[in-house]
C-alpha cells in the first residue's frame, strides 16, 4: 500500500474527425490526465479545434453572465452522453448570444436602479450634514468675489486650535453641529493673499471638506426628506417590476439554458484537451498520464467508441519525467481523513512512498498513548459521530482518534481520570514513569530508523545512489545513528559506550566529513569550519530528535497528573460540587490537553518524519472527467444520419 501506483505515458494517434468522440471517451473513463508538453515531432504543428475552442469560450462566458441574473444549474442531469460537434456548439453559442442580448437589458435596468438608489442615499447623507445649517446652501457652494467659504468636518479636539488659527488669517469659524468625535464647521473670510496660508492651517488640523450637492438649496429639509422617500419607493417599485419581468423571462428560457449548460459540459473535455493536441493533416496526436492497470481498459473503450482507426502506445516514464508524473492518491475510506492531513504538508512525488498509511498508524498510536482514557476517548468518538454531517470526510479522523484513546484507556485502566474503577489491562503511566520513558525512547528510535529507511528507498528508486549512501538520513547516517543507539544502550546497561559502536560512529562521521569536504568548493579554513559544524549538527540532530519522542511519555504522565489534580480538587467539594468539578475538569482536559496533544503529534509526524523522507512537491492525479449530476448509460457517437466527417466539418 505504501508503493505508488505505476503510471504510463500514453500517446493516442487519432483521425482529427474523431477528436470530439475520443475526448468524450477519455473523460468518461476518468483515467487520463493530459500532458501539455510540446510534442517532440516538429511536423506536428497543427492546432485542431481552434474554432471549437473559441465558440466554447464565448458560449460559456455568455452563459455565466446570464447565470448571474437567473439560476442555471452548474451540473444538471444528463440523460445521455453524446458528442457535441462543431455545428451544434456554434448554434448554442449563437443562441446564447441572442439570450444574453435580452438578459443584458435587465442587467442594465438593475444597474440604473442601483445608481439612482446610491444617489438618493448620498443626497440624504448630505442633507443630514447640512440640516442644522440655517443659511442658503447655494451661497456656500458658490464662492463670491469677496468672500470665501469652507464647509467640512474637523476632530473635536482641534476645533479650538483651528478657531484661533483662522482668526490670524482674518477668517471666522462657526461650529454648527457636533456628532461623536467630529465637529461640523463653516469657515468664512475674505478672499485674498491669506487664502494659501489658510490651506496649510486646515490641513494641519485634519480638516475634511464636505461637498454641497446640487438640489439641496431649493427646498426645506422636510420637503427634501419627503422627496427622497418618494423616490426610494419609486425605485423599489421599479425594481420589483424588473424582477417580475426577469422571472417570467427565466421561466420561458429555463430549459433552453439548461440544455445549453449540458451542451457545454459535453463539449468541455475536447476544450480541456485542446492545449495538448497537435495535428498534421487529418491526423492528431495527444499524450497523457494513465495508471498502468487502466491502459488496457482505456484502449478497449476507445475501440468501442471510435469509428475511425486509431493507435495507442504506452511506455514507462523516463527518469527526467518523474517530476511531471502525477501521483494517484490512496483510495481508502479509513485513510482518507489522514490523507487530507498529509496533503497539508504536500503531495508525494511519483516514485516516492506515500506516507498516508504509516502516518495513520503512528498518529493513532501516539495520540492514544498520550491521551489514553476510556471516557474521554468515548466522548471524542461520540462528538465526531454526532457532528459527522458538519465535519464531512474528516469526521472519521475524530472517530478513530477517540477509539485509539479508548483502547489505551483500557490498557491504562483510566475512565474520566478514575483509575480505581477499571482494572488496567497493562500498566498505569503515573505509576511506571521510567518504563513509559524507556518505551517512548524505543519508539522514537524505531520511528527515526523507519524514516531513514524510507528516505533511502525513495533515493534508490530514482537511482540517486550517492544521495542514498551519503545524503541526509542516508545509509551512512543510519549506520551512525544505530551505532550511537548501540553505544547508548551499552552506556546505560554497563556504563561503557563500547569499542565497536565507537568505531562505527567514528567511521560514519569520517565518511560524512570526507563526502562533505569533497563536494565543498571553498578555502581550506572555511571547509574545515563547515565540515566541523555539519558533523556536529549530525550528532546533535539525531540525539535531539530521539529525545523529542520523550514527549509521548511526558504527555501520558501529564494526562494522568491532570486527572489526579481534578479528582483531588473534586474531593474537597460537597456532593454537587464534586460532580460539577469532575465534569468541568474533564471538559478542560478534553479541550486544552486534547488540543495540545494533537499539536505535539502533528509536530512529530511533520518534523521528525516527513522532513526526512517526504519531499511533498509532487502533484495529484487529476484526470479528464465529465461534470454532471447523474451518470448516464447511453453513449451516442453521432446521429445516424450524419457521418463523423460531415459533423466535424470545419473542425480542422
Amino acid at each position: 500500500m505504501l508503493r505508488p501506483l505505476p503510471m504510463k505515458l500514453v500517446r493516442l494517434l487519432v483521425m482529427t474527425d474523431d477528436l470530439p468522440q475520443a475526448s468524450l471517451t477519455l473523460a468518461e473513463t476518468e483515467s487520463f490526465e493530459p500532458d501539455p508538453r510540446e510534442p517532440e515531432a516538429q511536423m506536428l504543428s497543427g492546432l485542431p479545434g481552434r474554432d471549437y475552442h473559441e465558440f466554447y469560450q464565448q458560449a460559456r462566458s455568455r452563459l455565466e453572465k446570464i447565470a448571474k441574473l437567473v439560476p442555471v444549474a452548474e451540473a444538471p442531469d444528463i440523460d445521455r452522453i453524446r458528442v457535441v460537434y462543431h455545428e451544434e456548439l456554434a448554434a448554442t453559442n449563437a443562441l446564447l448570444r441572442e439570450r444574453w442580448e435580452q438578459a443584458s437589458r435587465f442587467e442594465e435596468g438593475f444597474r440604473h436602479i442601483d445608481e439612482e438608489a446610491r444617489f438618493v442615499r448620498d443626497q440624504e447623507a448630505a442633507l443630514a450634514n447640512f440640516a442644522n445649517l440655517k443659511i442658503d446652501l447655494g451661497t456656500l457652494r458658490n464662492k463670491t468675489r469677496f468672500l470665501d467659504f469652507y464647509v467640512g468636518i474637523v476632530p473635536r479636539e482641534n476645533v479650538v486650535r483651528l478657531e484661533g488659527a483662522v482668526k490670524l488669517a482674518d477668517h471666522l469659524l462657526f461650529n454648527y453641529l457636533q456628532r461623536g468625535d467630529s465637529a461640523h464647521v463653516v469657515i468664512v473670510g475674505p478672499r485674498g493673499e491669506k487664502e494659501s496660508q489658510l490651506q496649510s492651517v486646515l490641513s494641519s488640523a485634519s480638516f475634511q471638506s464636505l461637498p454641497i450637492p446640487q438640489g439641496l438649496d431649493d427646498a426645506s429639509p422636510a420637503q427634501k426628506h419627503d422627496e427622497f422617500a418618494r423616490r426610494r419607493e419609486e425605485l423599489e417599485r421599479e425594481r420589483a417590476r424588473l424582477h417580475a419581468e426577469l422571472a417570467a423571462w427565466e421561466r420561458k428560457n429555463h430549459e433552453l439554458l439548461l440544455d445549453a449548460r449540458r451542451t457545454l459540459l459535453l463539449a468541455e473535455p475536447f476544450v480541456t484537451l485542446d492545449p495538448s493536441i497537435r495535428s498534421i493533416g487529418p491526423l492528431a496526436v495527444l499524450s497523457g498520464w494513465v495508471p498502468a492497470r487502466q491502459v488496457h481498459d482505456l484502449k478497449q473503450r476507445l475501440h468501442e467508441s471510435l469509428i475511425l482507426p486509431f493507435e495507442l502506445d504506452a511506455r514507462d516514464p523516463l527518469a527526467a519525467e518523474r517530476p511531471l508524473v502525477p501521483s494517484v492518491p490512496i483510495k481508502n475510506r479509513f485513510l482518507e481523513p489522514f490523507a487530507i492531513l498529509v496533503k497539508q504538508y504536500g503531495i508525494p512525488q511519483y516514485g516516492e512512498v506515500d506516507p498516508t498509511p504509516l502516518f495513520a498508524i503512528t498518529f493513532l498510536f501516539m495520540f492514544g498513548s498520550m491521551f489514553g482514557d476510556v471516557g474521554q476517548g468515548a466522548v471524542i468518538t461520540a462528538l465526531a459521530w454526532t457532528l459527522r454531517a458538519k465535519l464531512g470526510r474528516i469526521y472519521l479522523f475524530g472517530v478513530l482518534a477517540g477509539l485509539s484513546s479508548v483502547l489505551f484507556g483500557f490498557l491504562y485502566g483510566s475512565i474520566f481520570g478514575y483509575e480505581e474503577i477499571l482494572p488496567a489491562l497493562w500498566k498505569s503511566p503515573i505509576h511506571h514513569p521510567i518504563l513509559m520513558l524507556e518505551i517512548a525512547l524505543g519508539y522514537g528510535v524505531l520511528f527515526l530508523v523507519t524514516a531513514c529507511l524510507l528516505a533511502i528507498y525513495n533515493r534508490v528508486v530514482i537511482r540517486n545512489f550517492s544521495g542514498a549512501l551519503f545524503g541526509h538520513h542516508g545509509i551512512i547516517n543510519l549506520v551512525f545513528y544505530l551505532a550511537l543507539v548501540w553505544g547508548g544502550l551499552n552506556l546505560g546497561l554497563r556504563g561503557d559506550f563500547g569499542t565497536a559502536p565507537m568505531l562505527l560512529v567514528g567511521v560514519a562521521l569520517g565518511a560524512l566529513a570526507w563526502f562533505g569536504w569533497r563536494h565543498l568548493d571553498a578555502p581550506v579554513g572555511e571547509k574545515v569550519l563547515v565540515v566541523f559544524i555539519e558533523t556536529l549538527e549530525t550528532i546533535i540532530g539525531y540525539v535531539s530528535n530521539t529525545l523529542s519522542f520523550l514527549r509521548v511519555a511526558a504527555f501520558s504522565l501529564n494526562h494522568a497528573a491532570l486527572s489526579i489534580a481534578v479528582l483531588t480538587l473534586a474531593g474537597m467539594m460537597g456532593t454537587m460540587g464534586h460532580v460539577i468539578t469532575v465534569i468541568l475538569g474533564n471538559v478542560f482536559v478534553l479541550v486544552l490537553e486534547g488540543g495540545i496533544v494533537m499539536i505535539q503529534v502533528m509536530r512529530l509526524e511533520y518534523y521528525e518524519g516527513f522532513s526526512r523522507y517526504f519531499s511533498g512537491d509532487g502533484h495529484e492525479f487529476a484526470p479528464l472527467r465529465l461534470r454532471f449530476s447523474k451518470p448516464a448509460a447511453v453513449v451516442d457517437a453521432a446521429p445516424a444520419s450524419v457521418s463523423p466527417t460531415e459533423a466535424a466539418n470545419g473542425l480542422v
